[in-house]
């Protein structure tokens, strides 16, 4: 069948079950009730500190085919998923599902589990490295890719069933308390560990900072917790801020940026109790300065900054320019050492976050996103969890939340990486439908969606260049010539869920 976002879906998945087709970005409503872990009780005076992972795997009596949760806030320096993983493995537990928030680029500890068959089937967000290419190669389901918020709902609703969350706590109380802002493995937020431990039906906690007495601030409750388990180290908080993560100085990104930047102040929503937030790319972040200069000119004060928060929105914080930070997933230290003092600098859960099936999420009140791309195409569609070659090496992450959400989302892009154009007749996987997003800004021109004839009009009174996005990927193509499709075959090894659950497109395996 033929889904909205114009992609042949097949009715059934193998390993997957019956698809429900994408039809639109609000078109499918929400049905049923929110789901909730096993009921549970602690005894007074009750013991949850535990010995080792082990020992922790055999109270909450895991066993063969049950899934398995963790949270990527330590992003390339977690250490907890792979003490996991080979506890799990001495133990001969064989055909998990393993439940990530996300996979980071050093994945590498997951490849042999799963050639093992200790884990069998993959649910995430996001994933690179030498696990995407395994993943893209096939087990014996299909990997499911969902967005942030989609993830959320997915838990909330049901669709995906935890049955052990394993929890990295930075730091955690004899209780079972846990904040992220304390301790040596600081990470800041744990707005996706939140989620996973409300509606698990067993929680162990991780910890490299056990504390004797009850802490504050509390991420994740005793009330939700079953075991603790100390050990020496849950991971390295350096891992946390990558390359990708770090302002560009390239000057083409900062090209890119200005360019974002001008749109945004001239698109009529760039005016005071403004919601702004960035994407976790390079050019993305450097159109923070930008738009850092313009609030100061203009004395505009915004109302939040959300996503992922790393420096950047820390200084503005700190200059007044925005009244709070929404923090889904804390970029750097300094973001770390601002969630400890700023009491404006707030937490946020993944559901609080993105979920579309919830009271109103926060990415309903952002007024502008600036969000990144591996690949768009004339109709706006927008690829983030495929490379060039078809390969699993990106993350869906917060952009199709986001572009719903706000009421501008601007994708920023070079029109070409390296000799590959971005800007292509039709991406190899759509993740963002183009009906939800609005401007497409590149190097050597800035598109804007035909669907939206207020901001064209806008942008070109404030004498903002415009082209159309045929334009764009005309040249393109002249300079690096037009990319031929990539040789897939019958296999599915991917499946990408829209935010709402039903099914945006697939990922054939590359042959």
């Amino acid at each position: 069948m033929i889904n909205a976002a114009n992609r042949e879906i097949p009715e059934y998945i193998e390993g997957y079950g019956a698809v429900k087709p994408y039809r639109g970005p609000f078109a499918t409503p929400p049905s049923g009730r929110v789901a909730g872990g096993k009921v549970s009780k602690d005894m007074p005076k009750s013991e949850k500190l535990l010995k080792s992972i082990d020992q922790a795997i055999d109270a909450v009596g895991l066993k063969d085919g049950m899934t398995i949760s963790f949270h990527h806030h330590f992003r390339s320096g977690d250490y907890v998923l792979g003490m996991v993983l080979e506890a799990i493995a001495r133990k001969g537990i064989k055909g998990l599902t393993l439940f990530p928030s996300s996979l980071p680029d050093r994945s590498d500890p997951l490849v042999p589990f799963l050639n093992q068959g200790v884990v069998t089937a993959v649910m995430t967000s996001g994933v690179r490295g030498p696990a995407g290419r395994r993943l893209t190669e096939g087990l014996s389901v299909p990997t499911v890719i969902r967005s942030h918020g989609g993830r959320a709902r997915a838990i909330e609703s049901g669709d995906a069933k935890i049955d052990v969350a394993f929890i990295g706590a930075p730091t955690c109380d004899i209780y079972g308390n846990i904040n992220g802002i304390n301790g040596k493995s600081a990470c800041g937020s744990l707005g996706y560990a939140k989620v996973d431990a409300a509606y698990a039906d067993k929680v162990v906690a991780v910890t490299d900072n056990l504390v004797q007495h009850h802490i504050y601030p509390i991420s994740v409750p005793q009330s939700q917790v079953d075991y603790i388990v100390p050990v020496d180290c849950i991971g390295d908080p350096k891992g946390i801020a990558t390359a990708a993560l770090r302002m560009s100085r390239d000057p083409r990104d900062l090209l890119i940026a200005k360019t974002a930047a001008d749109v945004i102040e001239h698109s009529g929503y760039f005016k005071d109790g403004w919601a702004f937030q960035l994407g976790g790319g390079g050019a993305s972040l450097a159109v923070a300065g930008f738009i850092r200069k313009k609030m100061l000119a203009r004395k505009i004060t915004g109302d939040f900054g959300m996503g992922g928060i790393g420096a950047v929105f820390v200084d503005m914080l700190e200059e007044g320019l925005f009244e709070m930070a929404f923090d889904g997933q804390t970029f750097d230290q300094r973001a770390v050492e601002s969630m400890r003092k700023n009491l404006n600098h707030v937490e946020m859960s993944a559901s609080q976050y993105a979920n579309p099936h919830s009271r109103g999420p926060l990415v309903n009140d952002l007024d502008a996103v600036v969000l990144g791309a591996t690949e768009i195409d004339v109709d706006f569609n927008v690829n983030g969890v495929t490379d060039s070659n078809g390969v699993l090496m990106g993350a869906s992450g917060g952009q199709s939340d986001t572009a719903a959400g706000a009421k501008l989302a601007i994708v920023a892009a070079p029109l070409l990486r390296g000799r590959l154009p971005i800007i292509l007749d039709r991406v190899h996987t759509v993740v963002t439908p183009g009906e939800t997003v609005d401007v497409i800004v590149t190097d050597q021109g800035t598109a804007v969606n035909p669907r939206r004839a207020d901001l064209i009009d806008r942008l070109k009174d404030a004498g903002i260049p415009l082209v159309s996005i045929e334009d764009l990927r005309k040249r393109a193509y002249r300079i690096a010539g037009g990319p031929g499709p990539i040789p897939v075959g019958e296999k599915i090894v991917g499946v990408v869920e829209y935010r709402d659950g039903t099914v945006i497109d697939v990922v054939r395996k590359p042959l």
